[in-house]
């Protein structure tokens, strides 16, 4: 059974407010045993927008469907043009101070693991380490036919040789990687085949309306089972694929801390939500829990907040 897509989440009940202390944050870090669960709001600041907050791409463009892209065609056409280009842009995309944060956690021995739902590889750009790509990996590709997997870079070579005279203008990239183009620029775009049997290409990342698959799922459940507490970073929670995880922490009484800008479908599950810029927060929190881990080991306190 597929998902059914969920593009928008309006709050229907009284949420508790945003706070911009950081206490709450820096004290679960420093129990240690903490696992992230990040969304888009981490990669804003490398230039790659979000679906829901401030100027969030939904605003413009609908995201793909896995139904619509195993029917048509002309849609896998639009699609391929379209994150094409994107790719372009995509693949200059770099860590920001949120994703170097999470990884400082990591080397501080803070957290129990780290899930995405982005697409992005920016966390392991930043140098976290088994990080579980809950959505997948755009630096993938798969066959639907026979599932054999190929790089997105050599994808991006074989494109470029069927479609040399394809130089549109995006209007703005999406955090799928997808771009902003008209049917006109889509124009006659060829879309190539699988080079092992000939069959549809599609990038190895997780769809609207497309289910994660069920061991990546229970293997993010079992990390929720190990954790000490979930913190969510830069997600509205809008689709189940990540809240269900809050609410699995919640329900087993493990505190869920979230640091986003805007309310959230587990603003209800949380202890604390923190309406600060991902970047700021993270590395006011990174750089006193590296200080105050030098104190210890020289024998001071962690200070105050």
């Amino acid at each position: 059974m597929r998902m059914r897509p969920t593009l928008s989440w309006t709050p229907t009940e009284d949420l508790p407010p945003g706070t911009t202390d950081l206490a709450p944050i820096a004290d679960a870090l420093s129990a240690g045993g903490v696992l992230v669960l990040s969304g888009a709001g981490i990669s804003t600041e490398s230039g790659i927008p979000d679906y829901r907050g401030e100027g969030g791409s939904l605003a413009r463009h609908t995201p793909m469907t896995y139904q619509d892209f195993t029917a048509s065609a002309q849609a896998r056409r639009r699609y391929w043009a379209r994150s094409h280009l994107g790719w372009r842009t995509f693949g200059r995309a770099r860590p920001n101070a949120g994703h170097l944060a999470v990884a400082a956690f990591g080397q501080l021995g803070l957290l129990s693991g780290v899930i995405t739902q982005n697409v992005d590889g920016l966390h392991q750009a930043a140098g976290s380490e088994g990080v579980v790509e809950l959505h997948g990996s755009l630096e993938r590709v798969v066959c639907l036919s026979c599932g054999a997997f190929s790089s997105r870079r050599a994808l991006a070579r074989r494109l470029e040789e069927a479609n040399a005279a394809f130089e549109p203008v995006a209007a703005g990239i999406n955090p799928d990687g997808d771009a902003d183009l008209s049917d006109e620029q889509v124009g006659d775009f060829r879309v190539v085949p699988c080079t092992v049997c000939g069959g549809v290409l599609k990038p190895d990342v997780v769809f609207f309306g497309e289910t994660v698959p069920p061991p990546r799922v229970e293997h993010c459940r079992e990390l929720v089972r190990e954790a000490t507490s979930l913190l969510v970073l830069g997600s509205s929670l809008t689709v189940m694929s990540g809240l269900r995880f809050v609410r699995q922490a919640a329900q087993a009484g493990k505190p869920v801390l979230i640091v986003n800008r805007d309310p959230t479908r587990g603003d209800q599950h949380a202890v604390t939500r923190v309406a600060l810029p991902l970047g700021t927060a993270l590395t006011t929190v990174a750089g006193r829990l590296s200080g105050s881990a030098d104190g210890q080991a020289a024998g001071g306190g962690r200070g105050g907040w």
